[in-house]
Parts: C-alpha cells; structure tokens; sequence
C-alpha cells in the first residue's frame, strides 16, 4: 500500500484469540509517571461507565459487554485493505484476511452505516473501527501496551459535529497507552501507530463512555469519531539510539569522556519539526563531553565519533528535557532527533602529534631549535578544510625554529625534522590559536593539521660541509690555495634536488681566482685544498652564499649543494701583481724595453717586451685574464702622466714602489 492510501480495519473484541485486538486482561505495565498537568492525560474526561453495558474483564475493557454466542456471532471481523495487512503489535494482537469478495461486500455495507456504526448483523460494533488514510514509508517503531505517546486528535460524533480537540488547546495529549490512562477504544485505536501516521478511529459506545456518556458533552450510548495523528512515542525502557551515516575511512581518534567536541547538528521533532541548527548560526557547537554541559543523551551520543562521521542520534526525553521542555520550541515529552557532524576534537591534555609520512634516506642532520628552516606546507582543520598553503604563494615559509616565531605546536613540531622530510603536524588549539581562532578561516579551539615538506634548514654559525667524492688515483703534492687560477666544473642546486645551474650547460669549465672574490664565499672556501681531478660534495649555507636576499634563480636563505671537479689550476700571483719575473729582472730594465732606443717607450714596445719575456719564461702574467687586458692595466699604471708613452723616470717595478711607500711611512 502507497504512503496516504487509507487501510481499513476493525480492532475486535470477541472471545476468540485468533480475532482479538487486545488480550482478556493487560499485563502489568513498567511504571510512568503522570505528565505535567498541562498535558491532557485523555481526549475527554473518563466517565464512570466507560464500559458500557457491563464492564469487560480487565483495566483494558478487553471483552465488550455482550457474552457468549450472540456476542461473537454479531462482531465485525477485522477488514484489511486487500494485499495488505496492518503491522502486527504485540504478539496477542492478530488480524483476519479475508476474501476481496467478502471485503468488497463489507465496505458497502460500512458506508451504508456511516463508515460501520454496525455489525454485519445490523447490531452495533463490537471494537474499534480503524481507518489507516496516511501512512508514513518509513516505521522504525509501532505504539505497543505501555508506550508514551504524543499525539493531537479531533473527536467529533457521527453527524461531524465537533465535541472535543487537543488543537483547539494547541496541546498535544501526552501519556502512557494500553494502562487504562485513556478510554479502551482510544488504547486499542493508538496500538501499532507509526510516527506520523494519521488514522480515524470509530468508537463504539461500549468502548467509549458507554450508556451514561458525560453531562452536557457526551451523550449516552455515542460512538464517536476521532482523526488521530501520531507525533512521538517512547518508552521507560529505551537509550540512546545511534545510527551512523557516514564515517571517514581514516578515524585518527575517537570521542571519549573529557575530551572537548565541535560539531554540527541540525535538532528535530520526532515528526520531523525542526528546533534548532548549528548551520544558520554559521558556527559549530562546541563543548566538553560527559562534564554536565549537554543533556544526557547527547553526551552518550557523541561518545565514539571519529572526525567527519555523521550520525543520527535519537534521544528519548528522560535523557534530553524531560516533563519541563525547553522554551517554547521543545515541548514536555519530546523525544529529539540530532543529526549530527563532528567537525573535531581534542583534549585539553592533547600534546602535538607527529606523524611521518616520507623520511628520505641517508638523514644525518635533524632540526634543532635554533636552526632555520624553509618549508612548503598546507593547513587544514581536522574536517579537511583547507585554510592556508604556502604551494599557492609559490613560495616557502621562512622562520626560526624554537624561537617563539610560530605558533608553540609548530615550533615542537618541526624539531627532528630531516631535509626532504615530509611530516603531519596535529596542533590542539591550547598549542594553536586558541578558544579565539584567527582571522576568518581559523575558528576558535580548531584543531590544526599541517602537512609539511621540508625544504631545507641551517644553522647561522654552520661553516661549508665538504665531502670528497672522489680523489684521483696518483695522488697530488699541490692543491689550490688562495691567489690561484683555477678551472672547475659544477652543479649546483637546492636541497630538495631543484636545479639551478650547471658548467656543463656553458661547455666549458668555470675559471676564477681564489681569494679574489670572485665567487660566492662557500664555494671559494670548498674548492681550496683540492687536487686537480678531485670532485667533492660543498655544502653552503646562506650566510656564506646568497643571503636572506637570495640572487637571480636562488630563493632567499637557500642552503646550496654544489658538486664540484677541479679541473686545472695555476699559481696566482702575489696580491696586487699582475706581472712577476722568475728570476731577477734585467738589471737595465727601461733599455731593454726601449726597442728603438728613442727615450720613450710606447705601448706597441711595451707590449712586445711582456710577451717576449712570458715566451722565454722569464715570467708569467697574472692568471685568469685576457693577456692584452694585463699588459694593457700594466702600461696604463707605468703611464703616470698618462700621455700615452713610459720615460725612465715613469718606469718603476712594484717592489721599489712598496719599499719607497715603506720609507715614506717611516
């Protein structure tokens, strides 16, 4: 049967059990207590002959005040719609199928009687006559002997007119069925009920307020008609229902006792009204779990919840607000229903957790507090929410490590750290951004996961780490030292394995002076003391290289890693030379240079005596420079006058002129 297509039977009350909606007599019900006096305990005031001609065996009225042949031959049998049968209740409570012929037949004869105020015998009903005209897809419970129920009714008699509605009170009717609080027809009508199932429920007089009725609102012997729509029912007996609805693959941890929970929820009726929402506060609920700041059933509730699950939790009203409510939007007696979102959780006892997800081999070096770092992160909050990325400023994040530059949970938990290293960082908030947040992104006591890459750190007083990697076989009695012109070949890169540049791409070899700065202060330190043929691994941090600026190509405080191979090397020339003789000078030096013995020598002569000199190997010019250019600087300084040719008197070798300033300082 569809939802809202009426089914149609009669709750009988004949001796037989196999018919019986109700048994002769009820057990003893658990104990309720009576509702709030401003909850109508009955649709009407009982009156004192509810049972009609002769009482039934029972509180229940279980047995109608016919007896014996006549009684059972003139009940109505119990009519369901054809296909289908109401829900059983209780195990004493059965219903009879009968032929479509046969119902057909007894349906025309109800409509003829006013929907049965009848037996098919032409006497009056035996039991309860219920029309089921909206029934919910879903039941996850039916009503049964004891229940409490919620529920809002229209009495009226057969004619329609109106003797009685919780509506017009604008309160619901509240209390325990099946323990005599009610008439019988009324606790055999609610049995077997679903949460927002409507029914019309015909009442014979004998299950009513039988042959006296109720002064001036009942008359005798009224069968009465009520619309009935159920709206929440429970039990002494019941907990805490919990119904998961999504839960996270990866669970890093679990809701306990103590433990401070934020989350979302959207709060409702058991008919589905809603009450209340974290979502249109546009923030979640946050609180400490099991410490007396919730209502009981939501502190069991929560209890168990992974970051991200979604529950249902159901909570009946002893463990929510119970016979007061809450204001005006939770009556007395309500059963709640929380749909619910753990965004996260954490306690205050929570330290930093460290999870490491990819640690390179061959780590030699952990970060110590003190050292600085450069890394690439992204920030979430334990929902998965991304609030921050250093990858989407293409830039790394720069800092101190243990200095107090960063929040205290990040500040322990790059401590350890290897370069290359790619760690989780979970932060509480106490080691975070506290009950306070930041900015719009970061809320108050948000758990903060960083998943970080390690870039690269150091240490403001580390000097260059050399490492030989190779030596050539021979060994070597001269390595370089400062003033000499070497040739080398390099890479250089970051880290994290960026490369940044490359001799090789130049195809030819790097040539400088050492000493001469020349090159960065690392690299000149790292290539001193090697052989010709060597290669070593240099080590460089940023003090002794490009800085806290960086250069063209290399990012601010980069650490670089050169591979370097020395080439060749020549011995440099003492500070400030760019000429030297390997044995004394010519003892009538100007004559000599004077070629065409004029008194003058100009730059063509001056030009043609150096390489004379070099080509005998008499001496050597300055290593590292274009020949031209050095003989050209060496012309230019003899030149003092400067008008383009050298006298005797110009002409001085740099050893006299250093003598001559020592006796001038004298």
């Amino acid at each position: 049967m569809g939802e809202g297509e009426p089914e149609l039977f009669v709750a009988h009350c004949s001796h037989s059990t196999t018919l019986s909606l109700a048994p002769s007599s009820h057990p003893t019900p658990p104990h309720t207590p009576r509702p709030a006096s401003s909850v109508s305990p009955a649709p009407i005031p009982r009156g004192p002959a509810r049972g009609g001609v002769g009482r039934g065996t029972g509180r229940g009225g279980a047995t109608s005040g016919r007896r014996g042949k006549e009684a059972r031959s003139a009940s109505l049998p119990a009519v369901p719609t054809p296909g289908t049968m109401f829900p059983a209740g209780p195990p004493s409570y059965t219903l009879l199928r009968l032929p479509l012929l046969q119902l057909v037949l007894l349906l025309v004869q109800a409509v003829g009687r006013g929907l049965g105020r009848a037996s098919p015998a032409g006497g009056p009903l035996e039991d309860v006559v219920i029309e089921r005209y909206h029934i919910p897809r879903a039941c996850p419970r039916e009503v049964q002997m004891g229940d409490f129920v919620r529920y809002h009714y229209n009495g009226t008699f057969e004619d329609g007119k109106k003797f009685d509605s919780s509506y017009d009170r604008s309160t619901l009717v509240a209390i325990v069925v099946g323990v005599g609080r009610l008439i019988t027809g009324m606790d055999r009508g609610l049995m077997g009920m679903c949460v927002n199932e409507r029914r019309r429920l015909i009442v014979p007089p004998h299950l009513g307020y039988g042959s006296i009725g109720v002064a001036g609102l009942i008359p005798p012997d009224a069968t009465l008609y009520f619309d009935v729509v159920l709206l929440d029912v429970w039990n002494k007996a019941d907990t805490v229902q919990v119904s998961i609805l999504l839960r996270p693959p990866h669970c890093p941890r679990m809701v306990q006792d103590s433990d401070f929970v934020r989350y979302h929820y959207n709060g409702t009726l058991l008919d589905g009204t809603s009450f209340d929402t974290s979502y249109s506060r546009g923030g979640t609920y946050d609180t400490y779990i099991g410490s007396g700041w919730l209502i009981k059933g939501m502190d069991q509730g929560l209890l168990g919840m992974c970051p991200g699950e979604r529950r249902k939790i159901i909570i009946p009203p002893f463990l929510a607000y119970g016979e007061k409510g809450y204001g005006t939007v939770i009556p007395p007696q309500a059963s709640l229903v929380f749909h619910v979102l753990l965004v996260d959780v954490h306690n205050p006892k929570d330290t930093v957790q460290l999870v490491t997800l990819e640690l390179p081999p061959g780590c030699v070096r952990r970060a110590v507090a003190g050292d600085f770092m450069r890394y690439h992160y992204n920030g979430s909050l334990m929902d998965g929410t991304l609030f921050d990325s250093s990858y989407s400023r293409n830039h790394t994040y720069n800092t101190y490590v243990g200095q107090g530059y960063i929040i205290p949970g990040m500040d322990q938990g790059l401590q350890g750290a290897c370069v290359g290293e790619r760690r989780r960082i979970t932060i509480p908030p106490h080691l975070a951004y506290g009950e306070n947040g930041t900015g719009d992104k970061i809320p108050g006591s948000a758990v903060l996961i960083f998943d970080v890459h390690v870039i690269d750190f150091h240490n403001p007083a580390d000097p260059v780490e050399i490492k030989t990697l190779s030596r050539p076989p021979e060994g070597c009695n001269e390595t370089a030292k400062p003033g000499d012109f070497i040739r080398y070949h390099y890479n250089c890169s970051l880290l994290d394995g960026t490369q940044l540049f490359s001799s090789h791409d130049y195809g030819a070899p790097q040539e400088a002076t050492l000493g001469a700065n020349k090159v960065i202060e690392g690299l000149d330190i790292g290539l001193q003391g090697m052989c010709v043929g060597e290669r070593r691994q240099l080590i460089v941090p940023p003090h002794l290289a490009h800085g806290e600026s960086g250069a063209r190509g290399v990012p601010g405080s980069a650490v670089l890693l050169f591979e370097v191979e020395l080439v060749s090397r020549e011995d440099g020339l003492p500070t400030g030379y760019l000429f030297v003789w390997h044995e004394d000078p010519p003892a009538s030096l100007f004559e000599d240079m004077d070629l065409n013995k004029d008194g003058e020598v100009p730059p063509e002569e001056f030009s043609t005596f150096i390489k004379a000199q070099v080509n005998e190997g008499k001496g050597r010019l300055m290593p590292g420079q274009e020949p031209e250019k050095t003989i050209g600087d060496m012309f230019q300084n003899q030149d003092r006058n400067q008008d383009g040719k050298i006298t005797a008197e110009e002409l001085k070798l740099k050893s006299d002129e250093d003598q001559e300033r020592v006796h001038e300082e004298l």
